[in-house]
């Protein structure tokens, strides 16, 4: 009777938590996986159809392109989400409400810095607000690191030069401000709205926003078949397309995690630059991607099961 006890805990014991525990387990990483996966989709989603939108500049300008992408959205999201406006409670329409002004700020602010000072710089001046996200909530000295290195690669890409364009980078740092509030409305939206009815509607308020807007661009600036073409490709792959990947991310990866990986961004944008606008960058720039680079590899080598 005591030798039973004795045996029977050690094989019962050692296999039943393997078990029982691997689907847990295994449920978060794959969470985590698929985050990261839609993070990196999301950001060369939307460094492309930023780098599209551009094209249209000299006849819409800045503010057309946006007005146009924020129509775009909202019809694609108003289609997934189907919101039901009726149902929604103060709690929920304020954060509503505040992302969809934030979204429109952003999305201006950025094209805006984008036509002066180009889309390499001006998504890596973006990029301060999730870095302002991570150095804030970090609560490990690797982040904090990570973070710094990320600094300086940042510093290093948008170094003064002898033709700065002040404005335009007064006009990134304002989007970075939009992007840091975007990331917690974002998630505050995620967590009080089901599924993507706090997007869709947050992103018909700020259509509604640009409507006059719209209306006074195209009076003053007739569009043509293919400006308005370049900006509703803008709409999909930089508006609907990151909004409801990044809504589904800050879902399963902490805010300071996401802030610090969205970084991959100015990297994105450099390559699409290279690639679509044939922006050439030198040694110093590539040594600040570099350096953003290592500074991601090193946060998720890093990150804690």
């Amino acid at each position: 009777m005591r030798t039973r006890p004795a045996s029977a805990p050690a094989p019962a014991s050692a296999p039943a938590p393997a078990s029982a525990a691997s689907p847990v387990d295994a449920e978060p990483v794959r969470g985590r996986l698929a985050g990261v996966a839609t993070m990196i989709g999301s950001g060369l989603s939307t460094q492309t159809g930023a780098a599209i939108g551009s094209l249209a500049f000299p006849v819409l300008g800045p503010v057309g392109v946006v007005a146009v992408r924020q129509y775009v959205a909202a019809l694609v999201l108003l289609a997934v989400g189907r919101p039901r406006l009726r149902t929604f409670t103060w709690g929920q329409w304020w954060p509503v409400a505040l992302l969809a002004l934030v979204f429109g700020t952003m999305n201006l602010s950025l094209y805006s810095a984008i036509d002066r000072v180009g889309l390499g710089l001006a998504v890596t001046l973006e990029f301060l607000g999730p870095l302002a996200i991570a150095l804030a909530t970090s609560r490990r000295r690797v982040d904090v690191c990570c973070a710094v290195i990320a600094a300086a690669g940042v510093v290093t890409l948008m170094r003064p030069q002898p033709s700065t364009d002040y404005l335009g980078m007064a006009l990134g740092l304002l989007a970075a401000a939009c992007w840091a509030s975007y990331i917690l409305l974002n998630r505050t939206v995620g967590r009080r709205v089901p599924g993507a009815q706090g997007a869709a509607a947050a992103s018909c308020l700020s259509a509604l926003m640009f409507l006059p807007i719209g209306v006074v661009v195209a009076l003053r600036h007739p569009p043509t078949a293919g400006a308005v073409a370049c900006a509703v490709a803008a709409g999909v792959l930089a508006s609907a397309v990151p909004y409801l990947a990044d809504l589904f991310t800050l879902r399963h990866v902490p805010a300071r995690a996401f802030g610090l990986f969205m970084s991959v961004n100015p990297v994105l944008a450099a390559l699409v630059g290279l690639i679509g606008l044939g922006q050439e960058l030198g040694a110093p720039e590539w040594a600040g991607i570099g350096a953003i680079v290592a500074a991601n590899a090193l946060s998720i080598l890093t990150s804690r099961r």
